[in-house]
């Protein structure tokens, strides 16, 4: 069976770590390109990845001149927007990295390139195909939860900044830890409610950790001169329905409560929270008392076995996959993360302008 064909744009961090190795587990799919504006990075992946036999490229638009079936763009967020219009002109189907863009003014580009082109257009929320997260949709789905009215949306780090790459630059990333891990755990948030109608937001950014010098951070200490996006941001968000979100997001956070694309869900009928420690935890009340009903995870309990886990990052590949080869459908809808973006833009904007900010 011939494999589908995969061009690799932006060979560091994130495609090493995750794209590449689950596209290479999947026996539908091969990598026949890579690019990187460095062009020893793009070498350096074709030779560990592909014995050298793929095409490497430092101008992106070279490689979407090549007969591939799809791409993975891996780069930072102001190039997400032109190269998914581009690579779905071109004729190529697209996941992109997280966040979708910069804007909800470019992500209305990037879908109108999807509808253009009739190919598929898929975003790299990877934190929806964990376990916790699977088990969390079904159960809000068959409605165990009841209404879900109020959604925390949790992404709380101690001292864990990323020092390197353009992490700490807000023209090439376009903010901090909101935009960056604060969207992996909005996404969860509004995907389990399955609600992607904002009315206003409320939002604060701080700068408040970001000039320290001692920093005990996990990466080393950060530069305090380009260290010009964000190190927290919070943000308060009243759905269309009445509903409320509340978003928590930090690099660096005077905080023991320390917590990564998570959300604790409040329904008429029952509530929900993601542990970091691998456990989903459901409460409410039967037969007139409190229970608690927590799943584990972990898979341990045997010596020198901890058990098989499912890779999320291999479900979001297979997913896109076989949704490509006409055999499954996406999860990771383009229209929501949009909605995604235009929420997060809009808590930037209420705290520049310190005022809440109206979506219509």
């Amino acid at each position: 069976m011939k494999k589908l064909k995969f061009g690799i744009i932006g060979c560091g961090g994130i495609a090493n770590g995750k794209h590449i190795p689950a596209i290479l587990q999947q026996q539908d799919a091969e990598i026949s390109a890579y690019c990187d504006i460095i062009i020893q990075r793009a070498e350096s992946a074709n030779e560990k990845y592909s014995l050298g036999k793929a095409k490497v490229f430092a101008d992106y638009k070279q490689l979407l001149e090549e007969k591939l079936d799809a791409v993975c763009i891996c780069t930072p967020n102001n190039m997400h927007c032109e190269m998914t219009v581009n690579a779905l002109l071109s004729g190529k189907h697209v996941m992109c990295e997280k966040p979708m863009a910069m804007n909800y003014t470019e992500t209305l580009k990037m879908i109108d390139a999807r509808d253009k082109s009739g190919k598929l257009f898929t975003i790299g929320y990877q934190n929806r195909y964990r376990r916790d997260s699977l088990l969390l949709k079904k159960e809000c789905e068959k409605g165990t939860l009841g209404d879900i009215y109020l959604g925390k949306a949790i992404a709380l780090r101690r001292r864990a900044v990323p020092t390197w790459g353009v992490f700490l630059d807000e023209e090439k990333q376009g903010g901090g830890p909101l935009i960056d891990i604060g969207t992996h755990a909005l996404d969860l948030t509004l995907y389990m409610m399955n609600n992607y109608q904002p009315l206003y937001a409320v939002g604060t950014i701080y700068h408040k950790l970001n000039k320290d010098t001692q920093t005990a951070n996990a990466w080393g200490d950060w530069d305090t001169e380009k260290f010009t996006v964000e190190d927290s941001a919070f943000g308060f968000v009243v759905m269309k329905n009445g509903a409320t979100i509340v978003l928590e997001s930090s690099w660096a956070l005077n905080t023991l409560n320390a917590r990564e694309a998570v959300c604790e869900l409040c329904g008429t009928k029952a509530g929900a929270e993601m542990l970091t420690s691998g456990k989903l935890r459901f409460n409410g009340v039967n037969n007139n008392e409190q229970y608690e009903t927590t799943y584990n995870f972990a898979s341990g309990g045997v010596a020198f076995y901890e058990g098989k886990t499912i890779n999320d990052n291999y479900l979001e590949a297979k997913t896109f996959i076989d949704a490509i080869l006409g055999s499954g459908k996406l999860i990771v809808e383009p229209e929501q993360a949009a909605m995604i973006t235009r929420i997060l833009e809009g808590i930037y904007i209420s705290a520049k302008q310190k005022k809440p900010y109206y979506f219509e």
